[in-house]
């Protein structure tokens, strides 16, 4: 429970789905126009296709979690031969526990009769009955499966998932919480304690009468003779039961006493300590996993290092996870004849893919930015003309860019020329509002 509640709390933080938004954007930056702007449209256009053919604002929530759990994530494009022209018709998530891929070494013999590696084929091969059963299988080529590790590797290079180093605490976890609650019921039955008063009486006459009493209140095996059977003839005395003990005149009596049963307090120290390790693994700050600490909604300096970490954790998840459009765009742009494998190269790094994050959070960010800036706008502006200049106080204190300088400029230079009954007009719209 405690890891699903941590690996929902980093898919919900990675996809963000909202009705009237999609869950991931492109953008395509173009430098000096280098990207002519008929191609930035037509890869916006085909992105929003791959979208809508893996169905991502219904299902990415289960696919990036399937990504994130699995540490690997495969697609199969489905195209039409007969008319390659249409691009991608569907794409198909495959079970990564029953696709894997495989690296062939192409060797060829030489007049000195030494192996020579001549290439490398590389496909994918998919195996129903699972990928251990042996070589058989489906093979894939490459351009036709989407294949998005994780980008962690175990010491035979095999991507391995993000929960991989969660197993030992897992394990720990689970062997000290048994260990605790087998410790509890095992001490749970109160036990009673016999001080017999054996007086003064010689040491064989004691040990008789000591033998005597423990015979009165121990288990007993006893043989039936009629049946053969062998029965436990317990002696059982109730805690309610009274006692009715001698007492001599000197004080000294037989005296029974209970020793405290074994209970599950609330703290324990060897459980609290492996569960922390255990969320240390997940990458999941302390503060969203304990039900005592307070979630605060508030400003940037109540944000701790840990959330900061969290965050820049799950923007590294995103970009390993973008690959997956990335591939598929490729073959979309490829088949299409947007483009071509040559202009694929210089084209993909220039893309990059904008998650949606939380609207309230971001919103409270980009406003408590722009509060900040403002303040020190306004305690630099007496020293504008003399120390700083309107173009610094621009461009360094409100980090406006050029575009926003030009647009900037353009609105107020439409707003001084508008008509007086215009701006009343507006004043009184605004007055009304």
């Amino acid at each position: 429970a405690e890891i699903d509640g941590a690996i929902e709390d980093i898919v919900n933080e990675a996809v963000v789905v909202e009705e009237d938004r999609p869950p991931v954007a492109i953008t395509v930056r173009s430098e000096e126009n280098d990207i002519p702007e008929e191609i930035i449209e037509a890869i916006s256009e085909e992105f929003n296709t791959i979208l809508s053919l893996m169905n991502f604002k219904d299902v990415g929530h289960d696919v990036f979690r399937q990504w994130y759990v699995d540490g690997k994530l495969y697609g199969q494009i489905i195209v039409d031969e007969a008319d390659l022209a249409a691009g991608i018709q569907d794409i198909r998530m495959l079970d990564p526990r029953k696709t894997r891929k495989v690296r062939d070494i192409i060797k060829k013999r030489n007049e000195g009769g030494v192996d020579v590696v001549v290439g490398v084929e590389e496909y994918f091969l998919y195996n129903e009955a699972g990928t251990q059963t042996g070589q058989t299988g489906i093979k894939l080529s490459p351009d036709t499966v989407i294949y998005a590790p994780s980008g962690l590797t175990d010491e035979y290079g095999n991507s391995i998932s993000y929960l991989h180093k969660a197993i030992k605490p897992s394990n720990q976890l689970r062997y000290m919480e048994d260990a605790a609650l087998i410790y509890t019921l095992s001490g749970a039955p109160s036990r009673r304690v016999f001080y017999v008063d054996i007086s003064d009486i010689p040491k064989q006459k004691a040990d008789q009468y000591m033998q005597q009493m423990m015979s009165k209140y121990k288990n007993k095996i006893v043989y039936d003779s009629a049946n053969g059977e062998i029965k436990d003839d317990r002696v059982h005395t109730t805690m309610l039961e009274d006692y009715w003990l001698p007492r001599r005149s000197n004080g000294r009596a037989t005296e029974i006493t209970t020793l405290p049963s074994e209970t599950i307090s609330g703290q324990m120290d060897n459980v609290t300590y492996f569960l922390n390790k255990l969320y240390a693994s997940l990458n999941i700050p302390l503060s969203r996993v304990r039900p005592d600490a307070n979630f605060s909604l508030g400003r940037s300096q109540e944000i701790t290092r840990d959330e900061v970490k969290f965050s820049k954790f799950i923007d590294r998840l995103r970009n390993k996870f973008a690959t997956v459009f990335l591939q598929a765009l490729r073959v979309q742009l490829i088949l299409k004849g947007i483009i071509t494998p040559e202009d694929w190269d210089f084209i993909k790094s220039r893309i990059s893919f904008d998650f949606l994050r939380d609207n309230y959070f971001t919103e409270l960010k980009e406003s408590e930015i722009l509060e900040n800036r403002i303040n020190m706008a306004e305690r630099v502006l007496p020293l504008v003309g003399i120390y700083f200049s309107p173009d610094f106080v621009r461009r360094r204190v409100l980090k406006q860019t050029d575009e926003e300088i030009e647009k900037i400029a353009e609105e107020n230079a439409a707003a001084s020329k508008a008509a007086p009954h215009e701006l009343t007009g507006l004043q009184q719209d605004g007055e009304e509002q």
